[in-house]
């Protein structure tokens, strides 16, 4: 006997992809303005947040990051991950939210102005489509030789596996920073590979004195305009700012490269993407792409500038593209 295929024959008002806190905010909206909607989503609620590292707190502030006015009670100033995870989740528990988890959409179509959604478990039908998937799922790879190996990580969540072993963070973003000064703080050498002359600008204000200062006293080695060349078993070779090859004892690399939107979904679903920076096209007061009735929220708005959107600004997408919805 095989697993249940789900061919929803109902034909719904909008599905959403994406079961972010964007994904969410656009899944109430459609609820308050009783619009039959539906979340596909392929992990769990809110699964990038998830799969953040497990102390991470956010930039933003409690009632930055509330969706469709409901309260975010925190206990400290900025949120952490799982005061987060409580909120979203609790939000889909009592409102009541449809969405189906663990089920991956693998292409959107369309035909007689309705789309098929076509998933890992099933079919659907929708007059509008929302796709609001963030950016969390796809590394930006360096590319270079070695990077497949076990031992190199793109994510990070915690720093005790690292006690004691000799660590080469690469990058110098908030990730970045984070996992540097909490596995130097649990016994780790850590050697820090940044493409730039300084640490990011947009590392948290509270954290960038700590990371400068860790750098400048040489508890945590750091090579400025510098570049990874080759990930080896044992070992690691950069080119230093003076352009020389130089190699070094190593035990991981948490490559904290950045992440990237699944830009042949948005392809393959008819999005015209453009630039360098490979941008979604879409109405900047709407949020509807080249494909009518197609819409785009939160921060798979940005194309590769995965820094344009976050949860704060893209709160607003939801009511945009319901708003848009209702006048047609």
């Amino acid at each position: 006997m095989g697993f249940p295929y789900i061919c929803c024959m109902e034909i719904l008002d909008i599905l959403i992809i994406g079961g972010g806190p964007i994904g969410l905010n656009c899944a109430l909206e459609a609820q308050k303005n009783n619009l039959s909607y539906r979340v596909i989503e392929k992990g769990t609620i809110v699964n990038s947040l998830y799969n953040y590292p497990l102390y991470m707190r956010f930039f933003s502030t409690a009632e930055k990051l509330e969706i469709a006015e409901i309260p975010f009670i925190s206990t400290a100033p900025k949120p952490g991950r799982q005061e987060a995870l409580e909120y979203y989740q609790g939000i889909t528990r009592q409102r009541n939210i449809n969405i189906n988890l663990y089920e991956k959409v693998e292409k959107v179509s369309k035909e007689n102005e309705i789309f098929t959604i076509e998933t890992s478990k099933g079919k659907y039908s929708a007059k509008n489509v929302i796709i609001s998937t963030g950016f969390y799922d796809i590394p930006n790879l360096m590319n270079i030789p070695g990077e497949d190996l076990s031992k190199v990580r793109h994510y990070y969540t915690e720093p005790y596996p690292y006690a004691k072993q000799k660590i080469v963070v690469v990058g110098s973003s908030n990730s970045a920073v984070d996992a540097a000064l909490e596995t130097y703080r649990k016994g780790a050498e850590v050697t820090m590979i940044i493409r730039h002359s300084e640490i990011s600008k947009s590392v948290k204000y509270w954290v960038k004195p700590d990371i400068e200062n860790r750098i400048a006293e040489g508890s945590i080695a750091a090579h400025f305009n510098a570049e990874l060349m080759e990930i080896k078993q044992h070992s690691v070779v950069f080119k230093d700012e003076k352009g020389e090859l130089q190699e070094i004892e190593n035990d991981f690399v948490l490559a904290m490269t950045g992440y990237l939107p699944d830009f042949d979904f948005l392809k393959n679903s008819g999005i015209e993407l453009q630039g360098d920076c490979l941008n979604p096209l879409y109405h900047p007061e709407t949020m509807e792409t080249n494909v009518p009735n197609l819409y785009l929220a939160g921060v798979v708005c940005g194309g590769k500038d995965t820094h344009l959107w976050f949860i704060e600004n893209s709160r607003i997408h939801a009511e945009m593209i319901v708003k848009n919805i209702l006048s047609e």
